[in-house]
């Protein structure tokens, strides 16, 4: 297991790491995964020392949130049937989104003492910020599966195998993300302060709140493609876990006939059900495969830039900092 001991070390000793290639890189952090698990283990102590609630605060943030945009939009009429359901599931992949973007972020500068004095793969610290997020997933998802079996709400079976792609690929993301942006904040600060503005513009901009059929219908308006939405690498990954966890993608009403006031029935005698809002795509599952897919493929390759990256910003490292 993979320990740092820094009590006998000289204080003026400043390491600085040898150029590598990425597989280098890959080695090492697989090498020093148990180091990985411990930083996680205290950026979660970290957290909440001292902490009354301590890991309630975990469920307690996105419940906040959910309780103000329902409200919120309940006011504005723009809620629609189970909206609060649609926009927990968004508002998880959000946090472990913004939550490993943020603290990866300052995750180098604010561990500078062993940065400075250890020799271990630096990498290994924004990844440990994406670990620790995710420990936070999936505490918070607990309290949406227990809302759901309450409710006994319908998700949809068929589409449930998409969910760990979706998920891995939110992780890459997040990790490729994290990794370039901790370096970047070595030399110039203001990165982690312009990256929380950044951050707010990005929420506004992936479908959480409202339906992505709704963007869709005004990029038709406009003559413009409605793949557009997808270049926000959030966007696949959140339709897809609503598609799954809201069950549908489309809102109906029963068709009334209204000579009798019955239901109409198709000619296989199967009730007839009328679109009353367009949530998202109905295309099938190939349409969430391919498109977490291309997150998959772009998000790893954007991974290993990020490493070589860091790989090459690492060595000034102690002089900056």
């Amino acid at each position: 297991m993979a320990t740092i001991d820094v009590s006998t070390r000289d204080p003026e000793l400043h390491l600085v790491a040898p150029r590598q290639p990425v597989h280098a890189h890959l080695r090492d952090i697989w090498k020093f995964r148990e180091l990985w698990w411990q930083l996680v283990r205290k950026e979660l102590k970290v957290r909440y020392k001292r902490s009354v609630l301590g890991f309630v605060w975990t469920m307690i943030n996105p419940l906040f949130l959910l309780l103000v945009y329902s409200v919120a939009f309940g006011i504005l009429g723009t809620a629609f049937k189970d909206y609060q359901i649609w926009v927990l599931i968004g508002l998880l992949i959000w946090n472990l989104f913004a939550t490993s973007l943020l603290s990866g972020t300052t995750s180098i500068t604010g561990n500078s003492y062993l940065v400075n004095k250890v020799r271990f793969p630096r990498e290994i610290l924004p990844l440990a910020s994406v670990g620790a997020a995710l420990v936070h997933f999936f505490l918070q998802s607990l309290m949406l599966v227990g809302l759901l079996a309450v409710l006994r709400y319908p998700i949809d079976w068929q589409y449930l195998w998409l969910l760990p792609p979706a998920l891995l690929a939110l992780v890459i993301v997040a990790a490729a993300c994290a990794v370039f942006f901790s370096a970047l904040n070595v030399y110039a600060r203001d990165t982690q302060h312009l990256l929380e503005l950044a951050m707010l513009a990005w929420f506004w901009l992936t479908p959480i709140l409202y339906a992505y059929d709704l963007v869709s219908t005004k990029l038709v308006a406009h003559k413009l493609p409605t793949g557009i939405q997808l270049l926000n690498p959030l966007t696949p990954v959140v339709t897809t876990f609503q598609r799954v966890l809201y069950g549908k993608a489309a809102l109906t009403k029963p068709r009334i006939d209204p000579a009798t006031g019955k239901q109409v029935l198709n000619a296989a005698g199967r009730p007839v059900f009328d679109v009353t809002q367009r949530l998202l795509p109905n295309v099938g599952q190939w349409w969430y495969a391919r498109n977490i897919g291309i997150v998959l493929i772009v998000g790893t390759i954007t991974f290993l830039l990020a490493i070589k990256m860091f790989d090459r910003a690492e060595g000034n490292f102690a002089e900056v900092m």
